[in-house]
């Protein structure tokens, strides 16, 4: 059974709307680890768009679950999170004028600046993972740069959902699943997952982890943050 990491960057987007103290990311990771999360996942982008560095610091204070520091090999936050030591960070790609992250990034193309940065992390004692696009080539280069695990980007899959014509992009998801477990390194998977669509995810061979955040604010904001995390985990047990 896969574990669930909530993102609460929705939470901190709409604080920094405001640019007010409320809602606070902290209280919404109190509430997810009451709903039963595994694990806390937040992104610390270059521009701070929406984490702030007062989030990470108090949250390594008071999270009691696994952190997962989302963040762009980037020398200013690559240093905060080697100072940190959040038990895992995962490497994404980051431009300043999208909404969201994108794609995967891009290892096969910055091999050097990616294994760079996972030697950093690693030498803080810092799990490192990859968030990748089903590509065989990046799952290949994942690997080489000396990675812990890759976390598949699920954004194609999660559209095609949407669309009723998921087969496809779901095979791709499966073989490149495999890949990464017979690369040895441990299987996530993240982005655009919702209530809907995270079942056939959830049961891929060797799934250890899934991230998941604007769907579960979503349903937050009706129902709550602690149920709308319980009603996710009970769908990927």
């Amino acid at each position: 059974m896969p574990s669930l990491g909530v993102n609460i960057d929705h939470v901190a987007t709409v604080r920094q709307a405001r640019m007010t103290n409320e809602p606070d990311p902290i209280w919404a990771a109190a509430l997810a680890e009451l709903g039963g999360a595994d694990g806390i996942t937040l992104h610390l982008r270059e521009d701070r768009r929406h984490i702030q560095d007062r989030d990470l610091h108090l949250m390594m204070q008071t999270v009691a679950v696994k952190l997962n520091l989302e963040l762009a090999c980037d020398d200013e936050v690559l240093k905060i999170a080697c100072n940190a030591r959040p038990h895992q960070a995962t490497l994404v790609p980051e431009r300043r004028e999208e909404v969201t992250t994108e794609g995967g990034l891009d290892v096969a193309g910055s091999k050097q600046r990616v294994a760079d940065a996972t030697k950093r992390l690693k030498d803080a004692g810092i799990v490192v993972n990859l968030f990748l696009d089903p590509d065989p080539a990046q799952i290949e280069a994942g690997h080489a740069v000396g990675a812990d695990a890759v976390e598949l980007h699920t954004g194609a899959y999660a559209s095609a959902v949407a669309q009723l014509a998921s087969p496809e992009q779901l095979e791709k998801l499966l073989a490149a699943g495999q890949l990464v477990r017979e690369a040895g390194l441990t299987l996530h998977a993240g982005h655009g997952l919702t209530y809907r669509n995270v079942r056939p995810i959830a049961e891929m061979p060797g799934m250890c982890e899934l991230n998941i955040g604007h769907s579960i604010i979503s349903r937050a904001i009706m129902v709550g943050l602690e149920q709308a995390v319980r009603d996710m985990k009970r769908l990927i047990e």
